[in-house]
């Protein structure tokens, strides 16, 4: 098994759920499909996609989507950064949050480094 399939591995003892396909030329699509979130949200999880791009791991991942009913409590506007998909017409309908690392080190970050860096963004509920 090689690191790639390793870094898959822990995603998924982390998250069982988690399942991944080839998207080319995006690269390989990440899904969560229950990814927990903090009160706030106008639900209690949300599914998670996201790509490990063509390129993985020195080509870093970027921006992610989750469902397109997400919302803050209360509020039926957008969160802050994001939008109905305007990305990727294969994942319409989906809110796409554009959300970005601000280092990466492809010798030390992995696949859980930005699950990571999307939970925080998920802890900002704006």
């Amino acid at each position: 098994m090689g690191p790639f399939e390793n870094q898959l591995q822990r995603l998924r003892e982390r998250h069982p759920e988690a399942s991944w396909e080839e998207r080319a030329p995006h690269g390989l699509l990440v899904t969560i499909p229950r990814f927990e979130l903090p009160p706030g949200w106008n639900k209690s999880s949300t599914q998670v996609k996201f790509f490990a791009p063509q390129g993985y791991p020195y080509a870093r991942p970027d921006c992610f989507w989750a469902d397109g009913d997400l919302r803050l409590q209360g509020r039926s506007d957008m969160p802050q950064n994001s939008q109905i998909n305007p990305v990727l017409p294969e994942l319409g309908g989906l809110v796409w949050f554009s959300w970005h690392l601000a280092q990466w080190d492809p010798n030390r970050d992995d696949l859980l480094s930005w699950v990571g860096c999307i939970r925080d963004r998920m802890l900002r509920v704006v």
